[in-house]
């Protein structure tokens, strides 16, 4: 995979508003990077539209989230967990029934993360954190 993800130049953010943006606003782009990076990986051998879905989703629901950003929580910066704790720390609308709050808030530490490197134009650390996200999966 490309070092750089940003297939789209952002050139509207600048560095100051993108510190300003909202837990919330960070997490609804990292939501889609995450998902598009768990779509790609997952995308291996000849299986069904219905099992890349159902695989996808054991990836993107808030329990598999929150249990990956923690395996590897020590291994961020101090910028990069003042941001994943400040979207962690934010006080989402609603809650998945299916999901516990503490779950949800993880998840959207890292979702916050993500889309947080994503603006910065990061894209090498976020495929870092997430090669090593997996590489602990691996090893439960």
């Amino acid at each position: 995979m490309e070092e750089n993800l940003r297939f789209l130049e952002v050139n509207h953010i600048e560095e100051t508003s993108i510190k300003e943006l909202s837990a919330l606003s960070l997490a609804f782009i990292g939501d889609a990077v995450y998902e598009l990076l768990v779509r790609t990986y997952i995308l291996k051998g000849n299986k069904t539209v219905n099992g890349l879905h159902r695989e996808a989703i054991g990836y993107v629901k808030a329990k598999a989230q929150a249990d990956s950003i923690r395996a590897v929580l020590g291994e961020l910066t101090k910028e990069e967990l003042s941001v994943y704790r400040r979207g962690r720390n934010t006080n989402p609308h609603t809650v998945p029934k299916n999901a516990k709050l503490s779950d949800y808030r993880e998840a959207t530490g890292l979702e916050a993360l993500f889309g947080y490197l994503y603006l910065k134009d990061r894209g090498k650390r976020i495929i870092e954190i997430f090669n090593m996200m997996e590489d602990e999966k691996d090893e439960s």
